[in-house]
């Protein structure tokens, strides 16, 4: 009798999955009052923070199913309660396939007074084919601080990336510190010197908190090999970065990185 056919991950339907980390503040230290997973999106406790925060919790996102695939919308919402501070990484790249139709992933996060949100996923990768939309709501209180870095590789090894349409939205107390839109995969633009160029991977790291009293005013622009380092004119910094691969376009965002007040997360 022979064998049923193995399914592909673009047999399954597509996937409406929601996961949310919420924090609360317990005899000084940062607990998960909430840690809920829909997969694909998993998410565990895997310790304390790493940094010099105290007293933080440490969360992975675990991917247990494939995609994003077309047509897949997902959503994670964090809530870092005033006082807390949580981290939040992922244990591998996120490959974005192609499916039936456009697929999305919506993260909302909200930073509590005081507050402290390191947001450090491994890259998204656009496979040849997929057709992805990323959304960043991000909402800080008074006195918070965010670390909050973004990676996008062009496709697999060899191979022309799917197309990618990213918005991030920041604000604090309500007043907007960065809104910033991109699309990738546009053979029209995607190898203009005034876009991508030769690029394979763009990344982001938006720095934003209170400056420490000495701080008078934000350092100016600074430009280096493929990044930028922008002053925004609320509490914050980007940083802007284009590389051949990943492990370059790492190297740069951390070198940009080096001109951001080493108080913040």
């Amino acid at each position: 009798m022979p064998r049923p056919p193995v399914p592909s991950p673009t047999d399954r339907r597509s996937l409406d999955a929601r996961a949310a980390v919420v924090t609360e503040l317990s005899g000084g230290r940062t607990v998960l009052r909430t840690l809920r997973s829909d997969p694909p999106l998993t998410l565990r406790q895997t310790g304390p923070a790493i940094g010099p925060a105290t007293g933080s919790a440490t969360v992975h996102l675990v991917s247990t199913a494939a995609g994003p695939l077309g047509g897949d919308r997902l959503e994670l919402h964090i809530d870092v309660a005033p006082g807390t501070s949580l981290e939040l990484a992922s244990v591998a790249s996120t490959l974005v396939l192609p499916g039936p139709g456009e697929s999305v992933a919506i993260v909302e996060a909200r930073v509590g007074v005081g507050a402290s949100l390191r947001y450090a996923p491994e890259p998204v990768v656009l496979a040849a084919g997929s057709a992805h939309r990323m959304i960043v709501r991000l909402a800080m209180d008074e006195g918070a601080s965010v670390y909050w870095r973004e990676e996008i590789v062009f496709g697999r090894y060899g191979e022309r990336p799917g197309t990618c349409h990213a918005r991030f939205d920041a604000t604090v107390r309500g007043v907007p510190l960065l809104r910033q839109e991109f699309v990738v995969g546009d053979p029209a633009v995607d190898g203009s010197p005034a876009v991508y160029g030769d690029a394979r991977c763009v990344g982001s790291v938006l720095v934003a908190g209170p400056r420490p009293p000495a701080v008078k005013s934000p350092p100016e622009a600074v430009v280096g090999e493929g990044c930028a380092v922008l002053p925004l004119a609320g509490p914050g910094t980007l940083v802007s970065a284009l590389a051949p691969d990943a492990p370059t376009l790492r190297e740069r965002l951390a070198w940009g990185e080096s001109y951001c007040d080493s108080s913040r997360p």
